[in-house]
């Protein structure tokens, strides 16, 4: 079931209904990490990008020692041309607290360089690089999910690492408690819903 709006804590899992139908997210899963009566930010975590993290680290200059093929995410259409590293540490982990926000136990997050010279190095296992965020005024993200633009649910680590993006949405929903085909299609040519 889902929680109210106004008592919504972070962080958590915003999936959206398929009447979404702004193609930044369309069928989006969100990391919802900030909410405040300011505004609200987070990340998509199931839209990979064309981009290799690779490219973007060697334009900087910084060596990449994951795999070839690990893409950037596209975190939001909000300063897209910022970065963010969210990842999960291991016992390991020294990076600067300063520069690092731990976002729970087990997720943290950081936009400083040095730490993402020190990860790129040697990635851990659950790392993702975002370009930009997704944020919301004051207000407006409570408004839409009152409209039931968005379905909350639990932060899973299996999903917001996931390998495979394109079942993301689905299992958000189910993590949530929510039959995906009990939700009403959405047909943009005529601008209502179906069942």
């Amino acid at each position: 079931m889902t929680p109210p709006a106004e008592s919504l804590e972070v962080p958590a899992l915003l999936t959206a209904t398929p009447q979404v139908q702004d193609p930044f997210f369309n069928h989006s899963v969100v990391l919802l990490l900030g909410h405040t009566e300011e505004g609200s930010f987070g990340f998509n975590v199931n839209r990979p990008t064309t981009v290799s993290i690779e490219e973007i680290l060697d334009g900087m200059e910084i060596p990449w020692g994951g795999k070839r093929d690990s893409l950037a995410y596209f975190g939001g259409p909000v300063q897209p041309q910022l970065g963010t590293v969210l990842y999960e540490p291991d016992e390991t982990d020294h990076l600067n607290a300063e520069s690092t926000v731990e976002v729970d136990s087990r997720l943290w997050m950081t936009q400083h360089i040095d730490d993402l010279t020190s990860l790129a190095r040697t990635p851990p296992p659950s790392f993702r690089l975002y370009l930009g965020y997704a944020g919301w005024g004051a207000g407006q993200l409570v408004d839409e999910i009152l409209r039931n633009d968005w379905i909350l649910g639990p932060v899973e680590r299996h999903l917001v690492f996931a390998d495979d993006p394109d079942t993301v949405w689905e299992l958000a929903l189910r993590a949530a408690g929510v039959d995906p085909q009990a939700l009403p299609t959405w047909t943009p040519a005529t601008g209502g819903a179906t069942n």
